[in-house]
């Protein structure tokens, strides 16, 4: 039997600014619909969503925009546009839920990561409602009092 690869982790891909900008609700996980060349960039590592987001178009169908994956060093003239609109893959209850919370409560949907689980690639998306400035200042100051909490218990042993 062999040993599972440890590269899983190199090859996924995340969202640093969303918890910093945003309160993170419910999180979904949906297929992307991808291309060849887009599928090869990621296994590569080259790919971005830290300024993505998902909306909705006229027949209910969700799309992830301004997702940058870099066009495919080895492909030819046929290779992807780097940020056109990839259409997510959820099950019906799951757009109807992810609607009506955007709709009535004022919720935005996300994506947090990217990530490979078995050979398909998979995001994972949340409803995100966002921070005022008081809530990040509020955010950085426990999170430097975590620190310094942590700072005078290594400094006893």
């Amino acid at each position: 039997m062999s040993a599972k690869k440890d590269n899983d982790r190199q090859r996924e891909i995340r969202n640093s600014k969303v918890r910093h900008n945003y309160f993170v609700g419910d999180t979904f996980e949906a297929g992307i619909a991808l291309k060849g060349t887009e599928l090869k960039s990621i296994r590569a590592g080259q790919a971005q969503i830290n300024e993505s987001f998902v909306r909705f178009d006229k027949l209910g169908e969700a799309f992830l925009y301004h997702a940058h994956i870099d066009e495919y060093a080895f492909g030819n003239v046929n290779n992807h546009n780097p940020v056109r609109p990839r259409k997510l893959l959820l099950h019906k209850r799951e757009l109807l839920k992810i609607r009506q919370q955007m709709q009535r409560e004022g919720f935005v949907v996300i994506p947090t990561r990217l990530y490979f689980k078995g050979s398909l690639v998979k995001a994972e998306i949340a409803l995100c409602k966002s921070k005022k400035l008081h809530d990040k200042r509020d955010d950085l100051k426990k999170k430097e009092a975590r620190r310094e909490v942590d700072r005078a218990l290594r400094d006893r042993r």
